[in-house]
Order: C-alpha cells, then sequence, then structure tokens
C-alpha cells in the first residue's frame, strides 16, 4: 500500500470574512492580487510555510502528513493551486477572501523562499504615514542605474513617487537641467514622472544616452531618483575575414579565437559547424569563458567538422555566425580507425608522444584577479597535454567553501557565487597526467561596492521631538558619506539650529514643523554608489487603525496564525493587545507583538477562540480595534485507499473516509497519476470511496484522494497494479549482481499513546542480498530542525516496532534499511506526532562555574535537548550563593545556557543549582556544584629566603602567597649576578605551583646576585619581592681588585711601594752589619762579674744565640738574685722598655730575659715578635 497525506491550511491564519480593503505587498503596496495568483506571504502568514503543524486526533491517532514520494507532488500542487481564485495579503490592512493550500513537505522554488524573506522583513518594518496626512515625497519607482534599452523600441525611463499634496517632477541629464518642453519627442507620463522618448516620427536613440537623475518635490521636500545610466543596446555585425585551413599536428594543442564584436550588454557565445551542428565538447575539447574554442590535444577525428563561433545577442535576438575555422590534421596514422577510439592507450596506438601538461590558459604559473563582493567569482584553467590532463582545484590554507563551490566545463572553471571576504586568498589548479602536473597559483582580491551597514529609514516626530538619521554603509575601499537636503549639499543648506551632523549621524533636537524635508544620503568609492531618501516629517496625530474593524479570522488547530492590527499616530503610539477584554496584556510565552503591531500566536488551541483588541495610545488619545479569532479542527483522512493488485475486468474500490469540522465544507476529489481524475461511465464516486468497474490495463496507476477545505486539506494515495489474464513468471537466477537495498517506503504511525507509538513500513527491494538491520531516525522541529537522531534498531526481518517517546516532542520518523553491502536512502519521512507535555524529569548537565573577569562568575551548562525538555518554554533556574555561609539563594530564570554573576569578591567559592522548568511544572532538584569567581593577581610569596652555605651555591626558599586569588599556576623567578656596576644577562626560570626551593649554581664566587621571584595565576603573573645574596668575606678588597687593578695608577703606586720596601730592607740589612758591636755606657752601678771577657777599648761581645743564657747576673731591688739583664737588650725594646739611641744612632736599652725557676733544661727564648725582630730575621 502506497499512502499519501499531506495537509493543507490556507486558513491557518485563516480567511477573513470582514469586508475587504485595497491589499498591500509585503513590503510595499502594490493592487490586488489577479485570479489564480498565490500570495507567499499570507501563506507564512498563517503557518503554512514552513509546516508546523500538530495534526493530533482526537480518536483515530492518524496525525500529520503522511508523504511516498515527494517528487510526484509537484503536479498535484499545480493541480490544486489552480483551484483557488485570489490571494491574502500579508502586509498590515484587510485581508481578501479566498483559500489558500497547502502541500506538505515540497521543496520550495527560490521566489518563494524570496517572497517569505520579503514577509519576514516586513513585520519589522518602519510604520508608514496613511496618504491622506501631509508628508514629503518618497521615490517608489525607479529604473535601474545601468539602464540598457532595444534600439527599435520607445525609450521608458521609470520614476514614481508619492507624497501629500502629490508631487511635482523634473530631470537633469549629465547634471544639467533636462528641458522636456522643448523636444517633442519627449513627454512625462500624467501623475508620474517616467519619461517616454519617441521614436515613431525618426531619431536616433543614441542621441538620448547619457546619465538621467529624476526629481520629485512638493512644498515639504525634494527626493531623488538614483543616477540611471542610459545605453542602447548594440549588435555590430562580425568583420569579413577569409580563414586559411589550420594545419596542426595530431596530440599538438590548439586555440581556435571567437574574437566576437563587443556588443551591449555581452553577446553569449557558443560554437557550431557551419552546417549548425553543435560542435560536441568534453575535458578534451572545450570553449573557454573568453569564447575560445581550447583542444588540449587534436585528434584525427578533428578535422570531419568545421567550426563556427556564434554570437547571440540579447535584445535584438539575432545570431550572427563568424566564417567556419577548417582544421587539417597531420598524423603519423592517416587511417581514422574509429575502433582506436576506446582504445585504452589510444595515443600510443596512434603513433602520438605522450606530454607533460602545460597552460593553454591562463598563461604562466601565477595571475591574480580582483572580483567584487556579491558577485560571482569564476576561476579557469585550460590545459594541454597527452594524454588529457584532469584538472583539480585548491585553495591555499583552508577548503572550498562547499555551499558556494561548483565545477564548471569538466572542472576547467571553479564558480563561486555570492563572494564575500572571507573568499579571498589564494586558489591553484592542478593539472596532471600519468606525465607529471603543473599547477598554477590564482590570487583573489576581494573588493566592494557600497553596501548598507544602516540604511537611513524615514523620521516621524511629534513636534519638539528628538530624533536622528543614520547612513552607515561599508566597502573596500572604505566609502565616502555625502548628505544632502533636498537635492543640495547639506554645506550649502541653510542653517538649522536644531540640526548636528555627527558624520554619518544627524541628530535633531527639539524638532518644530519647520524642520520638515527629505534627506538624502549618497555613498561612494571606486565600484560603484549608493543613494538613499530619507524624510522628517512633524506631524501632531492621535492614534487611528488603518484596517477594517472587527474582522472575524479561522484557523486550524494547531498551527500558527498572525493577527493584523495596522496603526498610525505621532507620537509612536505603544501597542497592547488583549484577550476577551482580560486586563493582562498578551506578550510572551505563545504570543509575540511584532513592531508593525502584528501579534503573532505560536500555537493555536482551541482555548485560543475568542476575541481580541489591540489598543494604540499615545499622548494625544487612544484607538482600538478587534479581532474575532475562530479555532476549526483540522481536516484528516483516518481510513486511507489501500494499494491493489486487481485482474483485468474485475471491481475495485478505493475508500477514502474523512473526519473534518462541521461548520466547513467539505470538498472530496480524486487525482491518477497526479492529474485530475476523470469520472467516467465505468466509475463511480461516492462521498467515502472510489469505484472503477471492469479494470483495465489503462486504470493501472496511482490514485490520490484530496479531501480539502476552505480552510485546509488531507491527501492519501494508493497504487492500483493490473494484472494480464495469464502472466508469465520470471525466475531470479541465482548470481545476480548484489547491491545496497532500496529505501522502505510507506511509514505509518498507529497506536498512539502519551509516550509511545506503532511505527510501521513496507521493506524495500533487498538487490539479491538480504536486509540485516533497520536503523530508526527522528527528527523534531524546535530544538533542531532538520537534523536527524538515532532512535532505535531493529532486525530485518521485522516491519512494525512500537517505539518509546519522550513528552513534548513534535516527532517525525525515517527508516533506514542495512544489508551486507550498506545502507539505504533514508526512507520519505512520517507523519509528524506531537506528545504530550510533562515536567522535566531531569537537570542540565555539565554545570559549571568559573570567572572570565575577577569580579564576575559565570555560570554555564550544557542545555538540554528536545527529548528532555518534556514541555513548551523550556527554562533554566540559576540558584547560587557563597559557600560555607549561611546566606540566602540568589536566582534568576535563564533562557540560555549561560548566567554572569556580577560584582562578585576576587576567587571565592560558590554554590551553584541549576534547575530545568517548563510550562508543565519544574524538574527535579538539582545536584549542588560548587564553582569559583574570577581569579586576580596573587600577591608575592612569603618569607622569601636567600642562603650562602658556600661559594659554590645559593640556596633559595619561600612560602605560599598568602593571597593567591585563584588557583595557582606557579612561579617566576628572575636573577641576575652583578659585581659593582657590572650586570650579567638575567636568568628566568618558572617552576611548578608546588615547588619552593631552588639551589643556583654560582658562575664565579666573587659575584652577587639579585633574585625577583613572583606568583602566577591564569590572570598573569603577581606582586614580586626581591632579594640579594649575602656578600663574600673579600667583597671590598675583592671589589677593588676587580675594578682597580688593571688601572695605571694602581700599578704604579704599587710599583712605588715595592720600591720603598726594598730600601727599607737594604737600610736594616746595613743596620744589622754595622751593629755586631755596640758601645755600651753603664747606666747602672751594676759591676760586671770578673769572668765577663773585656775587650780593651772598653767593648764587649754581643752574642745573638737565642738559646744562650746570659753570663752574670745581678741583685734585684727585693734581694732576690736574677738573671744577669743586658742593658742592650732588644726585648725589652720589643716589650716598651724604655730604650734610647745614643749620638752615634746606636741603640742603649736592657735587655730582659725571663726564666721560669722550674726550667732546668731547654733554655727557651722568649721574645716577643717585634717588627725590628721581623726585619732581622729577613736580613
Amino acid at each position: 500500500m502506497r499512502r499519501l497525506a499531506a495537509r493543507g491550511a490556507a486558513g491557518d491564519a485563516g480567511e477573513v470574512a470582514a469586508p475587504a480593503a485595497d491589499s498591500t505587498h509585503c513590503a510595499q503596496g502594490r493592487s490586488p492580487s489577479p485570479p489564480r495568483l498565490i500570495d507567499v506571504c499570507a501563506i507564512w502568514d498563517t503557518g503554512v510555510l514552513p509546516p508546523t503543524a500538530d495534526w493530533k486526533g482526537a480518536s483515530s491517532g492518524v496525525a500529520g502528513a503522511r508523504l511516498n514520494e515527494a517528487e510526484t507532488l509537484s503536479s498535484i500542487q499545480e493541480a490544486q493551486l489552480e483551484r483557488l481564485e485570489v490571494a491574502t495579503p500579508c502586509g498590515p490592512g484587510s485581508r481578501e477572501r479566498g483559500p489558500v493550500l497547502r502541500m506538505a513537505r515540497q521543496q520550495l522554488p527560490p521566489w518563494v523562499h524570496a517572497a517569505i524573506l520579503l514577509c519576514l522583513l516586513s513585520l519589522g518594518r518602519a510604520i508608514e504615514i496613511p496618504m491622506d496626512l501631509s508628508q514629503p515625497p518618497t521615490i517608489t519607482k525607479q529604473s535601474v542605474k545601468d539602464h540598457i534599452v532595444d534600439p527599435r523600441d520607445n525609450i521608458l525611463i521609470e520614476c514614481e513617487a508619492k507624497g501629500n499634496p502629490a508631487p511635482s517632477f523634473h530631470w537633469t541629464r549629465n547634471s544639467r537641467f533636462f528641458n522636456i518642453a522643448k523636444d517633442p519627442r519627449v513627454s512625462m507620463k500624467r501623475r508620474s514622472g517616467t519619461l517616454v522618448i519617441d521614436f515613431r516620427s525618426g531619431g536616433r536613440p543614441e542621441e538620448y544616452e547619457g546619465e538621467y537623475q529624476c526629481f520629485a518635490r512638493n512644498k515639504f521636500g525634494t527626493a531623488l531618483s538614483n543616477r540611471i545610466r542610459l545605453q542602447v543596446s548594440k549588435s555590430p555585425l562580425w568583420p569579413k575575414e577569409n580563414l586559411d585551413p589550420v594545419v596542426v599536428q595530431e596530440g599538438a594543442p590548439l586555440t581556435l579565437q571567437c574574437n566576437p564584436p563587443p556588443g551591449l550588454p555581452s553577446p553569449v557565445i557558443f560554437w557550431m559547424s557551419s552546417t549548425m551542428d553543435p560542435i560536441t565538447q568534453d575535458k578534451r575539447v572545450s570553449q573557454g569563458h573568453n569564447g575560445d574554442l581550447y583542444f588540449s590535444n587534436v585528434m584525427l577525428q578533428d578535422m570531419q567538422t568545421d567550426y563556427s563561433c556564434n554570437a547571440r545577442f540579447h535584445f535584438t535576438h539575432t545570431i550572427q555566425q563568424k566564417n567556419a575555422f577548417t582544421l587539417k590534421v597531420l598524423t603519423n596514422h592517416p587511417h581514422n580507425d574509429s575502433s582506436l577510439r576506446n582504445h585504452p592507450d589510444m595515443y600510443s596506438a596512434r603513433g602520438v608522444a605522450e606530454r607533460t601538461p602545460s597552460f593553454m590558459y591562463p598563461q604562466g604559473t601565477a595571475s591574480s584577479q580582483m572580483v567584487l563582493r556579491g558577485m560571482d567569482l569564476l576561476l579557469e584553467c585550460i590545459a594541454s597535454g597527452v594524454p588529457t590532463p584532469d584538472i583539480a582545484w585548491y585553495k591555499k590554507g583552508g577548503d572550498l567553501p562547499s555551499d558556494k563551490a561548483k565545477f564548471e566545463n569538466f572542472n576547467k572553471a571553479l564558480r563561486i557565487t555570492n563572494v564575500s571576504e572571507e573568499d579571498s586568498g589564494e586558489y591553484f589548479c592542478l593539472a596532471s597526467n600519468k606525465m607529471g602536473s603543473i599547477r598554477h597559483t590564482i590570487s583573489v582580491r576581494v573588493k566592494a561596492a557600497p553596501y548598507w551597514l544602516d540604511e537611513p529609514k524615514n523620521l516621524i516626530l511629534a513636534p519638539g521631538e528628538d530624533g536622528r538619521l543614520v547612513c552607515r554603509a561599508s566597502g573596500n575601499p572604505k566609502p565616502t558619506i555625502q548628505w544632502m537636503v533636498n537635492g543640495e549639499p547639506l554645506q550649502s543648506a541653510p542653517p538649522n539650529p536644531n540640526r548636528e551632523v555627527a558624520g554619518d549621524t544627524i541628530i535633531f533636537r527639539d524638532t518644530q514643523i519647520s524642520s520638515r524635508a527629505v534627506y538624502q544620503c549618497n555613498t561612494s568609492n571606486e565600484h560603484g554608489y549608493l543613494l538613499a531618501n530619507a524624510f522628517v516629517s512633524v506631524l501632531d496625530v492621535p492614534p487611528r487603525m488603518l484596517s477594517p474593524r472587527n474582522q472575524l479570522i479561522r484557523v486550524i488547530l494547531y498551527n500558527r496564525t498572525r493577527l493584523d492590527c495596522p496603526f498610525f499616530g505621532s507620537p509612536i503610539p505603544t501597542l497592547r493587545w488583549f484577550k476577551n477584554g482580560q486586563g493582562s496584556n498578551l506578550d510572551g510565552g505563545n504570543y509575540h507583538v511584532y513592531e508593525n503591531g502584528s501579534l503573532e500566536i505560536k500555537m493555536i488551541h482551541k482555548e485560543d477562540q475568542g476575541i481580541y483588541t489591540c489598543v494604540a495610545t499615545n499622548i494625544l488619545g487612544k484607538a482600538e480595534n478587534q479581532v474575532r479569532l475562530e479555532v476549526k479542527d483540522p481536516t484528516r483522512i483516518f481510513r486511507m485507499p489501500e494499494d491493489q493488485v486487481a485482474k483485468r475486468g474485475t471491481t475495485v474500490q478505493l475508500e477514502c473516509r474523512v473526519k473534518h469540522d462541521p461548520s466547513l465544507k467539505l470538498t472530496v476529489s480524486w487525482l491518477k497519476d497526479d492529474e485530475p481524475l476523470y469520472i467516467g461511465n465505468r466509475m463511480k464516486k461516492e462521498d467515502d470511496s472510489l469505484t472503477i468497474f471492469g479494470v483495465a490495463e489503462r486504470d493501472q496507476g496511482s490514485y490520490t484522494c484530496v479531501a480539502s477545505t476552505e480552510l485546509d486539506q488531507d491527501l492519501a494515495k494508493a497504487y492500483l497494479t493490473v494484472l494480464a489474464d495469464q502472466a508469465t513468471p520470471t525466475n531470479r537466477l541465482a548470481a545476480l549482481p548484489k547491491g545496497r537495498p532500496d529505501r522502505p517506503r510507506d511509514l505509518e504511525l498507529t497506536d498512539l499513546a502519551e509516550r509511545s507509538v506503532r511505527l510501521t513500513w513496507i521493506p524495500g527491494d533487498d538487490n539479491n542480498s538480504p536486509i540485516t538491520d533497520y536503523v530508526v531516525q527522528f527528527e523534531e522541529d524546535q530544538f533542531q530542525p532538520g537534523v536527524w537522531h538515532d532512535h532505535s534498531k531493529f532486525p530485518g526481518s521485522v516491519n512494525s516496532a512500537v517505539l518509546q517517546l519522550s513528552p513534548y516532542v513534535n516527532y517525525q520518523f525515517r527508516v533506514i534499511a542495512i544489508n551486507e553491502v550498506g545502507s539505504s536512502h533514508p526512507s520519505l519521512p512520517s507523519e509528524r506526532y506531537r506528545t504530550s507535555g510533562a515536567p522535566p524529569e531531569s537537570n542540565p548537565a555539565d554545570v559549571k562555574g568559573e570567572g572570565t573577569r575577577k569580579n564576575n562568575m559565570e555560570i554555564t551548562w550544557t542545555p538540554m535537548n528536545a527529548t528532555s525538555a518534556f514541555g513548551p518554554n523550556l527554562r533554566y533556574i540559576v540558584k547560587w550563593r557563597r559557600r560555607e555561609t549561611r546566606e540566602s539563594w540568589n536566582n534568576v530564570t535563564v533562557w540560555g545556557s549561560r548566567y554572569v554573576v556580577g560584582q562578585t569578591p576576587v576567587y571565592v567559592p560558590y554554590e551553584i543549582r541549576v534547575q530545568a522548568e517548563n510550562d508543565f511544572g519544574k524538574g527535579p532538584e538539582p545536584d549542588t556544584v560548587i564553582g569559583y569567581s574570577g581569579e586576580d593577581l596573587p600577591s608575592a610569596p612569603r618569607r622569601f629566603r636567600v642562603r650562602q652555605p658556600n661559594l659554590e651555591t645559593i640556596n633559595l626558599e619561600w612560602d605560599h602567597p598568602e593571597h593567591p586569588n585563584g588557583i595557582l599556576t606557579g612561579y617566576t623567578l628572575r636573577y641576575v649576578a652583578f659585581n659593582g656596576t657590572k650586570v650579567g644577562k638575567q636568568i628566568v626560570e618558572n617552576f611548578s605551583p608546588n615547588q619552593t626551593k631552588f639551589t643556583v649554581q654560582r658562575a664565579d664566587p666573587v659575584s652577587r646576585y639579585r633574585f625577583t621571584l613572583s606568583a602566577r595565576t591564569q590572570v598573569g603573573s603577581g606582586e614580586a619581592v626581591t632579594e640579594e645574596s649575602p656578600a663574600p668575606p673579600n667583597e671590598a678588597y675583592t671589589n677593588n681588585q676587580a675594578d682597580i687593578a688593571t688601572q695605571g695608577w694602581f700599578i704604579g703606586l704599587m710599583c712605588a711601594i715595592a720600591l720603598l720596601v726594598l730600601i727599607l730592607l737594604i737600610v736594616c740589612f746595613i743596620k744589622r752589619s754595622r751593629g755586631g758591636k755596640y758601645p755600651v755606657r753603664e747606666k747602672k752601678d751594676v759591676p760586671l762579674g770578673p769572668e765577663d771577657p773585656k775587650e780593651e777599648d772598653g767593648s764587649f761581645d754581643y752574642s745573638d744565640e737565642d738559646n744562650k743564657p746570659l753570663q752574670g747576673s745581678q741583685t734585684s731591688l727585693d734581694g732576690t738574685i736574677k738573671q744577669q739583664e743586658s742593658d742592650d737588650s732588644l726585648v725589652d725594646y720589643g716589650e716598651g722598655g724604655e730604650g734610647q739611641f745614643n749620638e752615634d744612632g746606636s741603640f742603649i736599652g736592657q735587655y730582659t730575659v725571663k726564666k721560669d725557676k722550674e726550667e732546668t733544661e731547654g733554655n727557651e727564648s722568649s721574645e716577643a715578635t717585634s717588627p725590628v725582630n721581623a726585619i732581622y730575621s729577613l736580613a
């Protein structure tokens, strides 16, 4: 059974059963839509595009759209859309009566996407002034900037504008006033500024080429059109030329140049033979972007035809043909054997030498190209070689933009659409064959004509209000901005004390009625310009409603709708919506109010039915309007037609039972093979079935039941197979090739429950390899629309399974079959099924609290997905408080996945909790997570100690900082050796946060060291502490030696000292030599002993023997006997006795030798050390 059910909802936002005014386009005014024209804005308005409806049924459980083969819907769509008579507008204002039908899950054409985009933009557009109020002119229509016209037609240059009073028009041509009245061929349309130049009475269109600009003026200001460059299309003839045959060696490259005549616009080039047969192109023979025909290598078969370049000109719709080229191919193998064309080594078989690739276009190894932003970039590489080279494209430093890049001309061209700045860079093409490869690099520069960042918008102010006009544009090079007022430069305009120009902004303060004008912003660079008009209108208007009153809108259950309430007032009123006269304003949750006053209801429920009132208020008053909303049940086919196989001549009945809203008129129709079914005399159509009598072979095909109301529709499809009288069975061969299975089809949801559903599918062909597994995937449209996730896996023998579901997920399923060869393509999606909601059963994971600054803490978590949200409006209750304090919890409700707590102390612990909540309730109590506020720079390390146990090492020790202000990441030590004024190179050491000791090996024992130590956190290095190593013991001497030992004066001083010491030694030596005999005068009256030896001259011999006792003694004053003391003793001199020098310089003193009474042996001398003794010892 093949089934298809696609539900539409033209009336999702409903049909309006109120009197309709003229409709307006989403972005600008337009006339009412003609019959059979669909307003896509109205379809989006109702929630039709994209489909988001929930088709949950009350009893049958058949919900959503069943789709079997999407490609078959196009003709169904066309057939059904032709039934439409009118369309409903999407903008503010009235709606015209009429249904709009929706086909589910269709690939929309580009114009639909563009129209939807216009509608989305219209929701936030600025409020416009009603035409019955005074206002400056506004340009509503104008010709394009580069206006190329057909010389055979009259010239039309468009310019239309609105305003009150109606504006008058005049033109300039080439910046000078264009006097229309003086030229009989030129006229201006009535109530318009459009120029018409008539050539029916003769004249040359080229005479009117130039630059035109339109001015629309009334008493409140002047608006300007773009500068329109008028050019006449040209299609010049091809110059006559005689072309000689082109002689070329087989295997050689060849370029046939086209050189078309310059046309306006440029002609389309294509190559054909002189008999108008197209030239077959492939990777060996192809046409370049410049129109030339390139042969990577010429083969003998290329001379079987001639080659003619053709140019097709757009406006004249003419084709001009150049004289044909004739080829003469020189070959070593004159017979053109067609069997060699498919030879695996065709070139060698024909005797053609193989060659490495070389580039035919562009030349060389590098080139550059400039492209404007928003345009298409076309890069081309055409190479010669034998065999024909393959071309591959790359971008240096990145990948090709897969969403915008496509290859053309057999990979010889790379096109990147809608170029942006990130597409600049270097691209290269690689041409390769089996003989080698070469590359060509193309440097791409992206420039940009001006484009809007903030286009100035009309400014509507009340007297005394402030406002501003902003004109911001970007480009490359950066564009310049020029302001004008009423078409004149702002500098030459009369001064206005209420107006101030600040670059790209004009500021208005305390605006008065006299400030009304039209301002122009012109921004330009070398690549183009932009011109925008924006008027300043000063009005005092109470609120007014612009749409018909008391509209009735009918909408399908579970769809999205939008209630419009266009309004105006000055000052701009504030708008609020109320339901059934209740006092609470509708905004948030299931409701959203747009700038233009429209109220969107995201999903319609039965309880949303009622009367909605919009109230617009400003200081001058208020105005209100009402809209009555009715909610209708969806149309559902609950018993669908089944696939059937019937014999020829039998009777077949296809069922189609429908449930619909009884207040809507139901129509059931049938399609055959996606075309309207003609009900002949062999067929009978009833409300719930189609019967075919006497089935014939022509009845075979697909049958679609279409059940529709004025608001929506549902489709179901079945396939009828007709068998002949005698079917000839066919046996499958045992050795057929195996392949991946075909996709499963006809997915069906049954047994719908709150937390489960049964999914059934029909297996596809296994392609001679049994199916081993089925993978069921699901997609939901709230959190990750369009992303498919694996749900479960089942054996290949199963084609029905019960799936466990999560609450409040709008499920859509598909199935993938797997065999030993591989996986099938995914099946077409099932209908959607939304489960009922419930409070969350879990909380978000990966809750963290980390500071991003020193005074904050960022709380983050992994957001919950669709299968764990369990309900609408999923949000998170974030709680936090200081750890180990008794302060109360702070809390906030967050809809994202992060929250930043501000004004926190530096690096303190916090207790954090994040709890999930939806509209059905809160999740379980969350776990408490410890987080920390932001870190700062740490304080200095404590007790930094420098010890020097010896002259080779220095030991450093420290304690952790008193205030780490975060997690320490390490320590940084900087130290430098110094000696006096000399400083060595600084050395930096980084330590782990646990290290608090370090030993420095000294480079020398003389230098000192200066150490600076700081701690680090992830913020950076904190406060540093500095210490120096202790000074060495001989630091002063060492320092002086190091500093002055090499000085000249120091060397001279040392030499002088050495000389003096030498002289002193000599003197001492002389003194010793003379002092062998000393004349002694008696100082005491002690006679010498008789045994004392005497000389005749009265002298005695002096002996310097240390261990020899003196002879003789004398009695001391106390009567004791003492050892003989010499009056000439140097010992007494050394001990400070009263020695004297005689007149001849000889020394006279006493020698005192003390001898202990107990010393009877070894008469030791006890002479004191003295300078004199030292000198004598040296002598």
